[in-house]
């Protein structure tokens, strides 16, 4: 262990003895000397918080750093750009700070590789001057947990460092990050305690562990598509040319065997998670994010930060056309957004567009379940605007308002979710895309009642799943330099995709 103080407080601290920064000229040293440091700091911290717990408040502050990468760049010339990632913007120092190197291997292997590649430069690999929370820390011991303040013996603040959201924040991919004078610029667009906290999270939320989380994700609306889900599932599982390897339900239950038995949760999560695995990740997650832009909002939030190649939202909305049918298709194009909860980070004024690639692979998946091509497609999927709005029974209210901007706005479809997930798509750098199902027809008198919604389910809900699981296989074979384009990406963007 070393002694050092801290500068601003002027308290001496003790921390791990950790290696002097080292340059690297190749991806895989770099991310085992990341893990080396972030394994040495998370056991320092856990072994000094059990040896507190049982022995009381120690002599000095407790600190570890989180490890980090950085690079250097003196020159102006012109590097190949033809990628939207994988290179800096200009001459300068850039910096990440990482956490769990060893569920973001390859992510960061890939990053590392193409930053060295395009300047011709290595990377720093080194301690980081982020103090690591000691909640973070023990989070990886199952076995231990922090207690809440005032239920330890000392105040727990005053050894240990704790969540600061000085470093916990989208300021980063947001687009309002200041650097401080000498601070280095960001690399990535998250920083380790914003990764921490929404892994955290995300374990709360589904009930799964963030290393089963797949790179490409479904989002539902309704319970009823999970059991398709698990179905196909167990028929690829089956299939031993799929490609697939396991599925994972909620409580971390994970079988290989089609017919493996998946015990029941004795708690149901907020946003129940299933994950069908392939090997690197390549597989499909589906999460049921229940009813309401906030749902989709916090999902996507956490979801971001494990850089998805994709997410797409296949859930049920009410067509607002009186030629639409019950049972058919909308994709969205466009989104009139009166969901509310992005508006400080993503104002209403950002244009979210459609993404070619994404469109494509949705369109050409209902062409391959529905057997219909070009102009007999029109009958059964429409595309258009999308609106989402955060009140579930608007039709209650007064609707002269709400109707005229739908009517002007072109909307054919109206829901709860998809545009919230669009736009935080948008502002996350992560391809997005909507195919809707038209469960009702609130403006022509037919609602969604009991009877009715049995009979579309039945008929409805396993064609739909397909089409965006389909949607995700197309995805999954196309080469990132297509799907992470340049339409997401700002004129002033972390190198890290």
């Amino acid at each position: 262990m070393d002694m050092d103080k801290d500068i601003e407080t002027g308290l001496n601290f003790v921390t791990p003895d950790a290696p002097a920064p080292e340059a690297f000229d190749t991806p895989k040293e770099a991310v085992d000397r990341l893990n080396a440091l972030y394994d040495q700091a998370t056991a320092f911290l856990q072994g000094e918080f059990m040896a507190a717990m049982r022995k009381g408040q120690p002599a000095t502050r407790i600190r570890a750093f989180y490890p980090e990468v950085r690079i250097t760049t003196t020159t102006f010339s012109k590097i190949d750009s033809r990628l939207s990632f994988g290179h800096v913007p200009a001459p300068g120092t850039y910096a990440a700070t990482i956490t769990r190197p060893d569920l973001f291997r390859n992510y960061l292997e890939q990053q590392i590789a193409l930053l060295i590649k395009n300047h011709n430069v290595p990377v720093v690999v080194g301690p980081s001057s982020t103090p690591m929370p000691v909640h973070f820390a023990v989070a990886r011991d199952s076995g231990l947990t922090v207690p809440q303040e005032g239920a330890a013996s000392f105040p727990l603040r005053d050894v240990f460092d704790v969540p600061d959201l000085d470093t916990t924040n989208d300021d980063i991919v947001n687009g309002t990050f200041v650097p401080q004078q000498g601070e280095p610029l960001p690399l990535a667009p998250f920083t380790a305690q914003r990764v921490d906290y929404s892994l955290a999270r995300l374990a709360h939320y589904t009930a799964t562990d963030p290393d089963h989380f797949q790179n490409h994700v479904l989002f539902t609306n309704y319970q009823f598509y999970v059991s398709e889900f698990e179905a196909f599932a167990r028929r690829m599982l089956a299939d031993k040319s799929s490609g697939y390897t396991s599925f994972v339900s909620t409580g971390n239950a994970e079988i290989t065997d089609p017919l493996g038995e998946l015990p029941a949760s004795p708690r149901m999560p907020q946003m129940p998670t299933y994950h069908l695995k392939r090997p690197n990740s390549a597989g499909i997650t589906l999460v049921n994010i229940g009813v309401g832009p906030s749902n989709a909002k916090t999902a996507t939030d956490h979801i971001a930060v494990l850089r998805p190649h994709a997410w797409l939202m296949v859930g049920h909305c009410a067509g607002l056309r009186n030629s639409q049918s019950l049972g058919d298709f909308v994709l969205a194009h466009a989104y009139l957004r009166e969901d509310k909860v992005l508006d400080d980070d993503l104002p209403v004024w950002v244009p979210i567009p459609a993404l070619a690639e994404i469109q494509i692979a949705l369109e050409e998946a209902v062409e391959k379940e529905t057997e219909l091509q070009g102009y007999d497609l029109k009958r059964i999927m429409r595309t258009g605007t999308v609106a989402t709005l955060d009140n579930r029974n608007w039709e209650l209210r007064e609707t002269s308002g709400p109707v005229q901007r739908l009517s002007q706005s072109r909307a054919v479809a109206l829901d709860m979710e998809s545009a919230t997930i669009a736009a935080n798509g948008f502002r996350f750098r992560v391809p997005y895309g909507t195919l809707l199902c038209v469960s009702d027809k609130p403006l022509h008198g037919e609602l969604k009642l009991p009877g009715m919604a049995s009979d579309f389910y039945k008929t409805q809900v396993s064609r739909h799943l397909m089409i965006g699981i389909r949607a995700m296989e197309t995805l999954r074979d196309m080469p990132l330099e297509r799907i992470h384009s340049r339409k997401l990406r700002s004129f002033d963007e972390t190198a890290f995709l």
